[in-house]
């Protein structure tokens, strides 16, 4: 049974700008449709390139979200974490001078990149103008990481924590798990999800990895090809579970716990005993068995051996009962969010507690005996959801685990 924390994590709000949507709602209904987010790249050109898709933001305007007299300020990371930040904090009930209320109110946020697309700028007007050109102060404070967390925070004055997990595409979860920490310490809100903006730097350091699938991410298929990098954001509102009863707010999902490791392996091979550690630990800290999962919403790169290797971790815990377990990869249609990706599958596990769905992975059509999973392959499933696990195997061995469960859940 769950372990009886004093002060319980809920999730009170959900913010999403993705490549099938902005706003859970419609992030949501594109989803269980099988929407194919990833397009050709109109970012930079890539005539000099072999693979020409990725998950791009597409028809996203800042102005929705911020004031155009703070839009020259931002980066496209911070504007896409304070797009996030602003639905969910609309979805939770929140107005921005109740959390200027709340002094202790925090932000913690995951990414990998950062706010590359300002280097790569002054890069390109750097070589076109040689050494003579001049960068801007102002541009070169908008280029650290924590200026997308500070960000969020000066917009709905958040004074309590603030910072920046870097844990590679598990830093949604990692920071997560951080937040929930804070929450059972003392505090009564956090905001906390992903970010990370598309850039030619990661596309190109993918690329060279030859990484990078052919147009389709097939997690899983027997044939898959690689990943398709992409961009995005989800910002979730983490309240302690009685200030949000008491101000009437809806609960999505409860936080149970998370567990964490290190593949101390390789920098870009993952080794399954980490994601083994990571996944047991996160069953643990939450006080859950492996016979209680009801949905794993999987890392599900659609790199070859990543999805042979998280598959292994799962047979290694689950054994036999993996078969009856639902496992998707929403990457299939969004494309790697990087930073973003655990965070947007936070969402989908609290949609999936609340609507009784699953998503699919798309483009499933030869099965892989090394992939021997329920991989929920073209179509949403209906199925009854009370605990979710949202896995996370990242560049660097960064392993991370989160367990999100019906609230009713821990009261049986």
């Amino acid at each position: 049974m769950p372990h009886k924390f004093a002060r319980r994590v809920v999730i009170t709000g959900l913010g999403v700008i993705s490549s099938i949507g902005f706003g859970w709602q419609e992030f949501w209904e594109n989803l269980l449709a099988g929407q194919n987010g990833i397009s050709e790249i109109d970012y930079f050109d890539t005539q000099a390139y072999d693979r020409k898709f990725a998950g791009q933001v597409k028809g996203f305007d800042p102005k929705r979200y911020i004031s155009s007299a703070r839009i020259p300020h931002l980066g496209r990371a911070s504007q896409l974490g304070v797009a996030a930040a602003h639905l969910a904090v609309e979805d939770a009930g929140f107005f921005s001078d109740e959390l200027n209320s709340l002094e202790d109110a925090a932000v913690i946020i995951g990414t990998t990149m950062g706010e590359p697309q300002i280097m790569e700028t002054h890069n390109a007007r750097c070589f076109q103008q040689g050494l003579d050109y001049h960068i801007r102060p102002s541009h070169v404070l908008r280029y650290p990481a924590n200026h997308i967390s500070g960000q969020i925070a000066a917009t709905f004055g958040c004074a309590g924590e603030n910072l920046v997990f870097g844990n590679a595409c598990a830093a949604g979860n990692f920071s997560m798990d951080y937040a929930s920490a804070l929450i059972r310490e003392g505090r009564d809100v956090v905001l906390s999800g992903g970010v990370d903006a598309f850039s030619q730097i990661a596309f190109t350091g993918f690329h060279r990895l030859v990484s990078i699938a052919d147009g389709r991410c097939r997690p899983f298929d027997k044939n898959r090809s690689g990943m398709i990098p992409a961009e995005g954001a989800a910002i979730l509102v983490l309240e302690e579970r009685e200030h949000a009863r008491r101000r009437g707010a809806r609960i999505y999902a409860e936080v149970l716990g998370c567990g964490t490791a290190s593949d101390a392996y390789h920098m870009t091979r993952p080794h399954s005993r980490g994601g083994v550690k990571a996944v047991t630990r996160a069953l643990q800290a939450s006080g859950v068995s492996a016979d209680e999962v009801d949905y794993i919403s999987a890392h599900g790169t659609g790199t070859p051996e990543n999805d042979k290797v998280e598959c292994e971790v799962f047979h290694t815990v689950f054994g036999k009962r993996i078969h009856d377990i639902p496992v998707s990869s929403i990457k299939s249609m969004l494309g790697h969010a990087l930073g973003a990706a655990s965070a947007l599958e936070s969402v989908v596990c609290c949609l999936s507690i609340r609507e009784g769905k699953i998503p699919p992975t798309i483009n499933y059509e030869t099965p892989d005996p090394e992939c021997d999973i329920d991989c929920v392959p073209n179509h949403y499933r209906n199925h009854r959801v009370r605990v979710a696990l949202n896995n996370a195997l990242a560049f660097g061995g960064n392993d991370a685990c989160l367990v999100l469960a019906d609230e009713a859940y821990y009261d049986a």
